[in-house]
């Protein structure tokens, strides 16, 4: 395969990622008007159980998902997973009533379940280690531009036409983007991941010895906590900015353009830096690893806005806080891949994916549930900060070489063909 070829589909998967989050975090932005509020009477426990329920399949599919594409390729899963996640956006135009919006949400996440384990499998067979942060950054680019451009176009959209309009438009729009992923990808990963085997000579490792270590535990944990933060500020921020920040609706989508922007500009630029540090000698765990707990650290910025009674303070480390994780973007997906070269990679990105996803769950009932109970946005915000601690710590305690898996013909049971 040809490097423009290459990198063309790692691009074409960025827009694809880009799509399946324009059409999860669009709800958010509905959400936040008071239009939809009041035409469903919903409470804050029930806006954080919308918010939360796209998780609820898209997390539990993410191990399933994983043996899927191992089994059966990245290629024909992604087609049918994007048709039906275009065709349940649009549809939810039509929902009347809380429980049609909730079960069209978990379908949702049904069909985009597909997309990180098939993305991350075609990267780790068609990409070298020394190109693969960059890969990734330019990948995981696609989850921060999707909730940048989603915020901003629904916003547009509902102001312009409505909510239930600005979902047909989001939802089929993106199937154009099934044409060059049909012309362009091959669907030979299996041959490729048969190929790596054997030149390797190493063992593959079986599933249960992966998760029987603690790196993987150190790698769940610290996944599932950096996603708490994004999926906060992903279902939550467009609300937090009007509500507590008094911001318009675009006033709003800018900024949530902006931090979710910034934190793809930064992820780029982190995954860059880590592969040319990588290829000048250095070690792949350490130098991965330092970028995602920096990230953490800038992050935890995060609480000095929220504790500020200025707006402007609040927004502008609102936006740092946010861009600042994206050191750890690309990084702590690489990070996995490094440390477990002999696990099947569609498999372990399923584990992985289920933890990021969690946050996913958590972060909108927990957040909806703290601001009921206690009556601002103060504590769910404390919160974050919390969860950003804790990962910071898995990381330097648990995600380390010591912790990982061995690659030994004598540790690892020969499976029969």
């Amino acid at each position: 395969m040809s490097d423009r070829r290459r990198w063309t589909i790692v691009c074409l998967l960025m827009f694809g990622m880009l799509i399946a989050y324009v059409d999860r975090a669009n709800i958010s932005v509905v959400l936040a008007t008071r239009q939809f509020k009041d035409l469903f009477h919903l409470s804050d426990a029930e806006r954080g159980a919308i918010n939360s329920s796209f998780f609820w399949s898209y997390a539990l599919l993410q191990i399933p998902a994983g043996f899927l594409v191992d089994r059966f390729g990245v290629k024909a899963p992604y087609i049918i997973g994007f048709l039906l996640w275009s065709g349940v956006s649009a549809g939810t135009s039509f929902a009347g009533t809380i429980e049609q919006i909730l079960i069209l949400r978990m379908m949702l996440g049904i069909g985009e379940s597909v997309v990180t384990p098939a993305s991350l499998r075609w990267i780790r067979f068609n990409v070298v280690e020394a190109r693969r942060g960059l890969a990734l950054a330019v990948y995981f680019a696609g989850t921060k531009l999707g909730p940048a451009v989603g915020a901003t176009a629904a916003a547009l959209l509902i102001e312009s036409y409505g909510w239930r309009a600005m979902f047909v438009i989001l939802g089929l729009g993106g199937l154009v983007w099934l044409i060059p992923w049909i012309a362009l990808v091959r669907n030979d990963d299996r041959q490729l991941e048969a190929v790596s085997a054997r030149s390797s000579g190493a063992p593959v490792l079986p599933f249960s010895a992966v998760m029987k270590t603690p790196a993987i535990w150190g790698v769940i944990i610290g996944t599932f906590c950096y996603n708490y933060f994004v999926y906060f500020s992903m279902t939550w921020l467009p609300a937090y900015l009007v509500e507590r920040r008094h911001l318009s609706l675009n006033s709003m989508g800018l900024y949530t353009m902006f931090s979710f922007g910034g934190m793809a500009l930064v992820s780029i630029f982190a995954g860059w830096a880590a592969d040319t540090l990588i290829a000048r000698g250095g070690d792949a765990i350490r130098i991965r690893k330092a970028f995602t707990i920096a990230g953490f650290v800038v992050a935890s910025s995060e609480v000095v806005g929220a504790m500020s009674s200025s707006t402007s303070v609040a927004v502008l480390f609102a936006v740092i806080s946010l861009a600042g994780l994206g050191l750890a973007t690309a990084n702590y997906w690489a990070l996995t891949q490094t440390l477990l070269p002999g696990a099947a990679i569609g498999s372990i990105t399923g584990v992985q994916n289920c933890a990021s996803n969690m946050g996913g769950v958590v972060a909108p009932l927990l957040t909806g549930w703290l601001k009921q109970v206690s009556g601002g946005y103060s504590v769910p915000m404390q919160a974050i900060w919390l969860f950003l601690i804790a990962g910071i710590g898995a990381y330097i305690f648990l995600v380390r070489p010591e912790y990982a898996p061995k690659l030994t013909t004598a540790a690892v049971p020969q499976e029969s063909t």
